[in-house]
């Protein structure tokens, strides 16, 4: 007790508190999402993401490139898909010369120790702009597993080190991990979006790829965020049907999710930093509000020490920089 145990002696100066620090960032805890769009030598900025842009796989390769300088290893890569090439059933999802399909190759033939995670969900695909096949205004979960198993297997083929369904159909961490298994990708990873939130903060991605809901919302199949019990429901169901990482999205208003899953189960856990936390850090710097680089060590410490082991940021570069 005071005045024998004084806590302030571990604060003295920053050698004694770096040496006493719980939790730790480096580069190898983070994911870059990135971007793809169709063209040459193109790269366009995203309105609703400052200083963040779509690339043209050529360009994507120095971004790439940048990324590894820092030490990051790890890439999550997101396509915007024409107009004319979207329907209610994803059918561009499953071409295996599709941007994504030839992203894949790419990568892994330029970086081939740069782990590939690739989202699969059919919002960007569809014409309806929901995760899943449309009819008579529902969404169908099973129709959807099937087309996700086979989106997620020209994934595998073309060279994804990780697959990442985004989607929330009940049953799709099943269905592809059978698929993958019964198809010989065995080592192909899953990261399921485990907890994903039906929230307000996917606004500017949307926007990025194009794939806001045409009609309704995405209630009927991302959580409802004012559960965290339900989150444990669905690690359970995706710990059974093979996930490898769990993910918990959006972030900063879900650290007790973060924490509670990390509590639950030892496999890693997940956090998605999204669109709507990056715009509004983004925007808050720009007009002075707040320090930039502060504000930002702190959201990505309070990610960790809730027990993500994995980051997923559209800050990855800058993150990557500050803590080397």
């Amino acid at each position: 007790m005071y005045p024998f145990q004084r806590n302030r002696r571990l604060r003295t100066n920053e050698s004694i508190r770096s040496l006493v620090r719980e939790n730790h960032v480096s580069a190898d805890d983070l994911i870059m999402p990135l971007f793809i769009m169709e063209g040459e030598n193109t790269q366009e900025e995203i309105s609703s993401m400052p200083d963040y842009f779509r690339f043209s796989l050529d360009l994507l390769m120095d971004e790439i490139e940048k990324a590894t300088k820092l030490g990051i290893k790890a890439v999550n890569i997101y396509c915007k898909v024409d107009a004319d090439k979207k329907d209610n059933e994803g059918t561009e999802a499953l071409n295996p010369n599709g941007l994504m399909q030839r992203s894949i190759r790419k990568i892994k033939e330029n970086f081939p120790n740069v782990l590939v995670f690739t989202d699969v969900a059919l919002d960007p695909y569809s014409s309806f702009g929901h995760d899943g096949v449309v009819e008579d205004g529902k969404i169908l979960n099973d129709k959807t597993n099937e087309i996700l198993a086979q989106m997620a297997l020209s994934h595998a083929e073309a060279g994804a080190d990780f697959i990442a369904p985004s989607d929330m159909m009940d049953g799709r961490i099943l269905a592809i991990r059978e698929t993958l298994e019964n198809n010989g990708f065995s080592d192909v990873g899953i990261m399921s979006y485990t907890a994903k939130y039906a929230s307000s903060f996917y606004g500017p991605f949307r926007n990025a790829l194009d794939s806001a809901p045409g009609f309704g919302d995405k209630k009927t199949y991302q959580m409802d965020f004012a559960n965290a019990d339900e989150a444990l429901h669905e690690a359970e169901n995706d710990i059974l049907e093979g996930a490898d990482i769990l993910m918990v999205k959006p972030g900063l208003a879900y650290l007790d999710v973060i924490y509670r899953l990390k509590e639950y189960s030892k496999l890693p856990i997940a956090v998605y930093q999204v669109s709507g936390e990056y715009a509004m850090l983004k925007s808050a710097a720009a007009n002075g509000f707040l320090d930039f680089e502060k504000c930002l060590l702190e959201q990505i410490f309070a990610f960790k020490r809730a027990g993500a082991s994995v980051i997923n940021t559209y800050f990855a570069k800058e993150v990557a920089a500050l803590v080397q």
